[in-house]
């Protein structure tokens, strides 16, 4: 966890997403990209599209942006922290995706609206785009946290072998955290699986394990969704770890799997990892 992405457009979701990346840079010695996309029409960015003089309209978003950036960079939380200040005039997602690379980040961390669930987080924003296409984990953060310390981490999983790598993705950051990670099936009446089946399962997922602070968890509940929400009570759990698919993005997330119910019902932050295709 070297290097941090934190998109921003310096407002309070934005900044308390900033906020927890202080924290785990400071933890971790990570350096901090702070990314604002000026999200300008094309003949601003190349005035020779147009023929007329619209560069100095350019110049001013631009300075307007770095009199943010001076402003959040002002910020006593933020002494100390190694922290690149990056403008680009790309549309919000390819900027996002393209400085992760480029900067060669870890983890990117995003800020998103209070307790609204997890379609209104998610779809027809940026995160959306972000979370589904990302190949780093994605951690949405939804209030502020002076103190983000996880202890007790659910991942929910079917145990299947295409989610062995977000899994061991999962895992690694638990070990980053110092967080006990607790791996669950909601075993539902439409999808019943026997307890010697699951046991067969559970067993030859973490078979090859090093990892020893897991724990394996049947939980029977109504629906899926339910399930997690009364695992996450039940467990006290500071962080929910959720699998995407490139393809299929949300829709799948939440038609399929974990609904919106989920952050309903749970106020907590989210970390997303992607499922190979």
């Amino acid at each position: 966890m070297k290097r941090i992405l934190v998109p921003t457009d310096f407002s309070e979701q934005a900044e308390n997403a900033l906020k927890v990346a202080v924290q785990l840079a400071k933890k971790h010695d990570s350096e901090i990209f702070l990314l604002h996309m000026l999200e300008l029409p094309l003949q601003l960015v190349d005035p020779a599209r147009s023929g007329s003089g619209n560069l100095p309209e350019s110049l001013f978003f631009m300075k307007l942006a770095h009199q943010q950036f001076d402003e959040v960079l002002s910020r006593p939380y933020l002494q100390g922290i190694k922290i690149h200040e990056t403008v680009d005039f790309q549309g919000a997602f390819d900027g996002i995706m393209d400085i992760s690379q480029q900067h060669n980040c870890d983890l990117i961390i995003m800020g998103s609206n209070g307790v609204t669930g997890l379609k209104e987080v998610f779809i027809g924003s940026n995160t959306e785009k972000v979370v589904r296409h990302s190949q780093i984990p994605v951690l949405v953060i939804k209030n502020e946290h002076l103190n983000f310390h996880v202890e007790e981490f659910i991942f929910a999983t079917d145990f299947t072998k295409k989610m062995q790598k977000p899994f061991l993705e999962a895992v690694s950051f638990a070990k980053k955290m110092g967080a006990k990670i607790h791996l669950v099936y909601i075993n539902t009446a439409n999808k019943f699986k026997t307890t010697m089946y699951l046991e067969n399962i559970m067993s030859e997922f973490v078979k090859d394990l090093e990892f020893q602070n897991y724990t394996l968890n049947v939980h029977n509940d109504s629906s899926i969704e339910t399930g997690i929400v009364n695992f996450v009570m039940r467990k006290k759990a500071n962080l929910i770890g959720i699998s995407t698919h490139g393809r299929k993005g949300l829709a799948h997330l939440l038609n399929g799997s974990l609904s919106e119910d989920l952050v309903n019902h749970v106020d907590m932050p989210v970390i997303t990892f992607k499922i190979p295709e």
